[in-house]
């Protein structure tokens, strides 16, 4: 456990520049591809970052992402780069883009959530899909989306199904957040492709668990018997936090960890955990 808390904080020192200055110059930690949305893993003595991949033929002052790509490390300074382990071809319902992501292990299983725009129903949907190890190959589960756009009735967009963050609490239960305008929850049975209640938009039912308004991108973790979610707020985005008494509780706003503008702020909040 105490190792996997020291990768943990090293990753976040090294994503937001605070590390020393002999790995200093080795940031960013990739160079060669245009990646978004770290989301990192540790499983045993490596730490996974499963990161989006920005197409350099992306339409101008936007972005095209078909495929996520998967760096390891052991040490915070050495990285390998395993390449493209997830397509959004593997899902038959896409239609072609994807945004955020993660993955997450349960019981010897390797669950990828995805959110890309569905090309059978309008709008932005999640998807899972499983793998037998950490670098894959990685399949979709279902066949269709897990969460579609008219499930979630809340946002007048419909792009407000993106960002998945899945958390395994201390009793087993997981849960499911995302969304951009609206942050849902929903709990997972234990299969962790199966929604289990009701959909709840938590902004809605209650403003003051966000400070500043939610924007997209949440993240959940534990830390040191504390619930925390961190997310983008406004536009240009700064990133803001919550925290609870446990995952599906209520949330109470405590602040910004990176104001707008700042260059800290324009990395993803899913580096912080």
């Amino acid at each position: 456990m105490m190792k996997k808390m020291e990768v943990g904080k090293k990753l976040l020192a090294l994503s937001l520049g605070w590390f020393s200055m002999a790995l200093s110059a080795q940031n960013p930690i990739v160079q060669t591809h245009y990646t978004a949305d770290p989301a990192p893993m540790v499983y045993r003595d490596t730490l996974y970052l499963y990161v989006g991949c920005d197409e350099k033929d992306a339409p101008r002052n936007a972005y095209l992402m078909r495929e996520y790509r998967l760096y390891t490390t052991t040490d915070m300074v050495n990285w390998t780069d395993h390449g493209a382990v997830l397509r959004t071809s593997a899902f038959d319902w896409s239609a072609g883009d994807a945004s955020a992501a993660q993955c997450i292990e349960r019981n010897g299983k390797f669950y990828w959530y995805i959110s890309s725009q569905n090309k059978f129903k309008p709008g932005s949907s999640i998807g899972v899909a499983v793998g037998d190890t950490p670098y894959g190959p990685f399949k979709d589960a279902l066949g269709r989306a897990l969460v579609t756009n008219d499930m979630t009735t809340y946002a007048k967009h419909s792009w407000d199904d993106l960002d998945p963050s899945v958390f395994v609490d201390k009793d087993g239960q997981a849960w499911l957040y995302w969304g951009n305008g609206v942050c849902y929850r929903v709990k997972l049975k234990d299969d962790m492709v199966s929604l289990d209640g009701e959909i709840e938009a938590i902004d809605r039912k209650d403003a003051s668990s966000f400070s500043g308004g939610f924007t997209e991108a949440p993240w959940i973790y534990k830390r040191q018997g504390h619930y925390y979610l961190v997310y983008a707020s406004g536009f240009p985005e700064s990133i803001h936090y919550s925290t609870a008494k446990s995952a599906g509780g209520k949330w109470t706003a405590q602040g910004v960890v990176m104001p707008a503008g700042s260059w800290a702020s324009r990395i993803s909040p899913r580096c912080c955990r």
